[in-house]
């Protein structure tokens, strides 16, 4: 979603934190629980509908619905859509496809953030690798969460990788602070034409979420909603995305368990 304002980065409280961390796990079940139902012929309408129902019956909100005019309670990108994908009963799942979906929750006041990659039935292997590097960037990205290293160390690490494999990275949108509001401090960018100096310290919580292009990593929104952000040249775009807090000595994945839902 679309950076609100400059706010000061905010350092969280334990407590903050405990309930940060209770929102990503949410988060991250939700897309457990949407596994299944990724399948051939299935809407991304009804995706949406069953990750609205999974959210409220756990006593939770889903962050993305009403926030800014956005529709729906998840994002749901196939294909070549880079991110914000709207739901819909004319966007059908075919064998093969990719898809991303993107949920934030909120729960007891606090926001969890975190999205991952699906395969609809069977992909090809050039889909098959699209994902791993998607994956590996935000692999690369999270290896640069430790306090004291730059914030721009995180974009740099990803865009070196994506370059080496021959991929791109979309810079007109960005990670970003989380937790006692959907957006907050500070704007986290996933490539090398940055200017951020912030110095990472424990206690900071924010997401990193690569989109990375195939082709080009320019993008266009769909006009009929004014929210689906595709690729300009129509290739394939992946992204995999976290809640991360820096701790005293390292960082601790606060959407985790969306780990064990990696596939290729």
């Amino acid at each position: 979603m679309a950076h609100e304002s400059a706010r000061k980065i905010i350092i969280k409280t334990p407590e903050q934190i405990e309930g940060i961390r209770q929102s990503g796990a949410l988060a991250a079940s939700t897309l457990a629980y949407l596994k299944p139902l990724v399948q051939p012929g299935v809407t991304t309408m009804f995706l949406d509908k069953k990750c609205k129902e999974y959210v409220l019956d756990h006593q939770a909100l889903p962050a993305t619905l009403h926030y800014k005019s956005f529709p729906s309670s998840c994002c749901t990108s196939v294909n070549d859509v880079v991110c914000h994908g709207v739901p819909s009963n004319k966007v059908i799942l075919r064998e093969g496809d990719i898809l991303n979906i993107d949920v934030t929750t909120i729960f007891n006041g606090y926001f969890g953030d975190t999205c991952t990659m699906f395969k609809v039935g069977e992909i090809s292997e050039y889909s098959s690798n699209m994902l791993k590097i998607a994956k590996t960037c935000l692999d690369e990205g999270v290896k640069q969460c430790f306090p004291g290293n730059k914030l721009s160390n995180i974009g740099k690490s990803i865009e070196k990788y994506a370059r080496a494999q021959g991929c791109s990275v979309v810079f007109e949108f960005c990670g970003h602070g989380v937790g006692l509001r959907f957006h907050e401090e500070p704007e986290v960018s996933h490539n090398s034409e940055t200017h951020q100096d912030a110095i990472l310290r424990p206690g900071m919580i924010f997401t990193v979420e690569p989109m990375i292009n195939v082709g080009k990593a320019r993008t266009k929104i769909d006009k009929w909603d004014n929210w689906t952000a595709r690729t300009i040249d129509g290739k394939l775009s992946a992204q995999y995305e976290h809640t991360i807090l820096i701790t005293d000595d390292s960082h601790e994945l606060l959407t985790g368990d969306m780990e064990k839902l990696v596939e290729f």
